[in-house]
């Protein structure tokens, strides 16, 4: 793990990987202060779900332009996809689909600015990190914006990668498949890493802290951390403008 007592390490350089903040600004402001102690970051992987269901997504998206490293990419998640586009139908209730509404009548223009033309169209992007092909994607290749990658998924699609990131399930995962292919000295294997860093401002996994991941490159060390945040703060914002249950799931991590 890149701890922060190795800051000054230059093999100690990471990743902060993020996804699904979700309009939380307490949770997302205490995942940046917390990662900052700790690490020497210099990079960030933007999953997806920065707006919706929190009462702060103006205020996310302007601390996600103003990131005091590279950005890799900077994925438009389904929540952005639909607001962007007005189309609310694939959302699984009507509170979700009044909660997206909701938060495009409340978008500014320099949110609107950076959902259109900043975050990367299509829900997903390659790029290269010291060597290694890495995709990034807030769903699946099976669906980019409303299907999670899972463990137990079919997964041949994958097999081009080294690490593949993803968001979406708001449920953390690492986890490692093998492949087939042509390479003697590793007995004919290949290694796919998947990542997945849970949700920075609306957890699912019946822990109610704010959970991301940080990626050392050079050490193929991966670190999953929790920050606790003033969640009574974030809650106060909520004034009937959403469903209450997008507010009470804070407490509970669901």
């Amino acid at each position: 793990m890149c701890l922060g007592e190795e800051k000054g390490d230059e093999e100690s350089m990471c990743v902060l990987i993020i996804s699904d903040i979700h309009g939380n600004r307490s949770a997302f402001q205490e995942v940046l202060g917390q990662a900052e102690r700790r690490h020497k970051i210099t990079s960030c992987i933007l999953l997806g779900d920065l707006i919706d269901y929190g009462m702060h997504s103006n205020e996310v998206i302007k601390m996600a332009r103003t990131l005091p490293y590279k950005v890799l990419c900077s994925l438009r998640g389904n929540h952005e996809e639909a607001v962007i586009r007005g189309e609310y139908s694939r959302f699984s209730s009507d509170r979700g689909r009044r909660s997206a509404r909701y938060t495009k009548s409340v978008l500014t223009s320099d949110s609107w600015d950076y959902i259109s033309r900043e975050m990367e169209q299509g829900g997903k992007k390659e790029f290269e990190l010291n060597g290694k092909k890495c995709l990034a994607v807030h769903g699946s290749l099976e669906d980019e914006y409303w299907k999670s990658i899972r463990p137990e998924s079919g997964l041949l699609e994958y097999d081009k990668y080294d690490y593949v990131f993803s968001g979406h399930s708001h449920l953390p995962h690492m986890f490692e498949s093998y492949y087939e292919c042509e390479d003697v000295n590793r007995r004919n294997k290949k290694k796919v890493i998947f990542i997945n860093p849970g949700s920075v401002g609306q957890p699912r996994n019946l822990d109610n802290r704010a959970q991301y991941a940080v990626l050392n490159m050079e050490r193929g060390e991966i670190a999953f951390e929790k920050a606790e945040y003033d969640i009574e703060t974030e809650q106060a914002a909520f004034c009937g403008q959403v469903d209450d249950f997008y507010c009470e799931r804070l407490r509970w991590g669901i």
